[in-house]
């Protein structure tokens, strides 16, 4: 078959092909040979033509290529996708969260998604897309580059560090039952207002990225740490410089963000943590402990206040690696 000349469109390079059919799921449907229709419909063979002849790719460097494609256009199908214009950014974040599913390795699944991007930038060139929907696709290398999270007895020591020894236990217990239990960025804690405190309805309002507004359900702990440091501490913190905000610092102006990152530090070396923990560590701990505990994830995107589930659905990464660790530790086949 003739193949349409184009100019080549920029290539990734290729991580080491030495595992080459160790990453093939053998259970998986995807791992075996594309049926004709699929191979025509996301135009396999004219990629292939495209590494061999035009961008002149090394023997083992097209065939994993072509390996690659053959599992993205399978799986793709599978997902009821009948062609490359069909996919969106959204079908290509699951298919990598799928293959991490499958146990692939990290340099297999970036090999994998190299692959893909490389094969949409052939695609636009041919004209065959007008969108590129892998331009934004992560790889597992950013997976690492999030905070840890803290277990739930790290943050049982982390909530009782204040003691009634600490001038403003009240407001420091407040302050840290609110960052975990409402999953806040730490510039929502410093601009929560009084009024945002809905205790009897066990909400808190939260003004978020862009000012954007949303209501977050909070429990009894962290109620009843609020009602105490409003009832008892934050009166005699106030001068009038308060402006209204709920948590003050000692001289009874708004906390800073500075101020918080003290506190948090201060509670964190008391609680005996020696990982390093940032306030985005609470946020990230607030999610990956409620899809632990079965929480939907479209719940979890609503109180965080993500505007895109995709964001979201990096924290199934962390709780599927929970349970990876829980089933290696305690299944005796593992």
């Amino acid at each position: 078959m003739p193949v349409r000349r184009s100019a080549a469109p920029a290539t990734e390079s290729l991580p080491d092909e030495g595992d080459r059919d160790l990453d093939a799921s053998p259970s998986s449907p995807e791992s075996r040979a594309p049926s004709p229709d699929i191979a025509r419909a996301f135009l396999l063979e004219r990629f292939d033509d495209f590494l061999s002849l035009e961008r002149g790719a090394a023997a083992n460097t097209a065939e994993a290529y072509a390996r690659d494609l053959a599992r993205f256009a399978t799986y793709a199908r599978m997902k009821h996708v009948t062609g490359p214009r069909d996919a969106t950014p959204r079908l290509l974040r699951e298919y990598v969260y799928h293959l991490k599913d499958l146990g692939l390795a990290p340099t297999s699944i970036r090999r994998n998604v190299s692959a893909v991007r490389t094969y949409y930038r052939f695609l636009m060139a041919e004209g065959e897309v007008v969108q590129d929907p892998s331009e934004r696709l992560e790889t597992p290398k950013r997976w690492r580059t999030l905070p840890e999270v803290l277990t739930v007895s790290e943050v049982e020591r982390l909530l009782q560090a204040p003691t009634l020894d600490d001038p403003l236990v009240f407001r420091d217990r407040a302050l840290l039952e609110l960052a975990y239990g409402a999953g806040l960025r730490v510039s929502e804690w410093i601009t929560l207002g009084v009024r945002d405190v809905l205790l009897d309805e066990q909400l808190v309002r939260v003004f978020g990225k862009g000012s954007k507004e949303r209501l977050v359900p909070i429990g009894r702990r962290a109620i009843g740490a609020v009602a105490v440091y409003l009832r008892e501490l934050r009166p005699r913190l106030e001068h009038g410089a308060g402006k209204g905000a709920l948590l003050l610092n000692a001289r009874g102006t708004p906390m800073t963000r500075m101020g918080a990152w003290k506190i948090l530090r201060k509670y964190v070396e008391r609680a005996g943590i020696t990982r390093r923990v940032t306030p985005h560590t609470l946020r990230h701990t607030f999610a990956t402990h409620l899809l632990e505990g079965g929480a939907d994830l479209r719940a979890v995107q609503d109180m965080l206040g993500h505007a895109d589930i995709g964001t979201t659905q990096i924290y199934t990464h962390v709780d599927r690696e929970y349970l990876r660790t829980v089933h290696k530790q305690y299944h005796p086949r593992a």
